[in-house]
């Protein structure tokens, strides 16, 4: 039985359908069980994955999953935005994945919601792309679709991540093949294609905001923290030299002479960051790397996760580490 449900799996590239399942000799009762069991996961009506696949993805690649799943039983094909396009196109999120699949409808009256899908009535996209055999809205029109829809986090966040991968994946004056890089002149030029009916405002703040320095979500959240909190926007990723090394810190409030880190913790359990390091070896590398630079700074802080979400909380935290606000 299990033999059966991989080879379905392999065939369905993680998704499996109750015809298959069927093909496959099982009927409602057997399935009925495996779901009980844990050993497939129901996405919807006619749509399953692997139970351990499911576990085994994420929040991000079940939403995914569902995604896939319900545009592959839409009564006519769809094309995918907003947050369904940039989940298809690995996109970062700060908190959690609509419950409906977002598709765009241009020759609709308005946008609509049904119990899974929720529609966008917007000019067409000339550029939409297949991931995974699914359409989706370009990389460039998601995401000026989520700036204009979405809030100033989710906007920013998911165009640094853009920006930042764009910066590294085509360098300046070294003759790179191919797609040429999204950059905020691409994006720019995107909205004015687009015309969005609101947001607009929204998209252009977003969009002069990010910055291809913040290196993932972490970072960009606390910048738009920095931004929202009337705090100010310190520089990115500033190189200091010492003893014939060189060190790049997060943020660098020049003017106080502070530098701030954000530790998300993903240094302590990546393999790439590891390098074959045991976690001991990399703590103890970021505190001399700490105590080098502490003598010629004032004060060198760092926060998380939990406290760069608490407003509240990191605004005070802020405020006692003396960081300088806005004039």
């Amino acid at each position: 039985m299990l033999e059966a449900l991989e080879t379905q799996d392999v065939l369905g590239d993680g998704l499996i359908t109750a015809d298959a399942l069927r093909g496959a000799g099982m009927n409602a009762h057997a399935v009925g069980l495996l779901v009980r069991r844990g050993e497939l996961r129901r996405l919807r009506r006619g749509w399953y994955a692997l139970g351990t696949k499911w576990q085994a993805c994420g929040l991000d690649g079940q939403y995914r999953l569902f995604t896939r799943a319900t545009a592959g039983a839409a009564k006519r094909p769809l094309v995918l935005s907003h947050h369904s396009a940039a989940a298809m196109h690995g996109l970062p999120l700060i908190g959690a994945w609509p419950v409906t699949v977002h598709a765009l409808v241009p020759d609709a009256h308005g946008g609509s919601s049904h119990r899974l899908v929720t529609t966008h009535c917007a000019v067409a996209d000339p550029n939409a792309t297949l991931i995974a055999g699914v359409a989706v809205t370009s990389l460039a029109r998601t995401l000026v679709d989520i700036a204009a829809g979405c809030s100033f986090l989710t906007g920013v966040t998911m165009i640094d991540h853009v920006l930042h991968q764009e910066s590294r994946r085509v360098v300046p004056g070294a003759g790179n093949p191919g797609v040429p890089a999204i950059t905020k002149a691409v994006l720019f030029a995107e909205l004015d294609a687009v015309r969005p009916r609101t947001g607009r405002q929204a998209a252009e703040r977003a969009i002069t905001f990010a910055d291809e320095l913040s290196a993932n979500a972490g970072e960009s959240l606390s910048r738009v923290r920095f931004e929202e909190l009337k705090f100010q926007i310190p520089e990115l990723q500033v190189r200091f030299d010492v003893a014939g090394r060189s060190y790049f810190v997060d943020y660098f409030w020049r003017g106080v002479r502070k530098i701030g880190e954000f530790d998300g913790h993903t240094k302590y359990t990546r393999a790439a960051v590891m390098n074959g390091k045991d976690v001991v070896g990399v703590v103890l590398a970021e505190k001399d790397r700490e105590s080098v630079l502490r003598p010629f700074v004032t004060s060198f802080n760092r926060w998380g996760w939990n406290l760069a979400l608490n407003a509240v909380e990191f605004y005070r935290f802020l405020c006692e580490k003396g960081v300088p606000r806005t004039r």
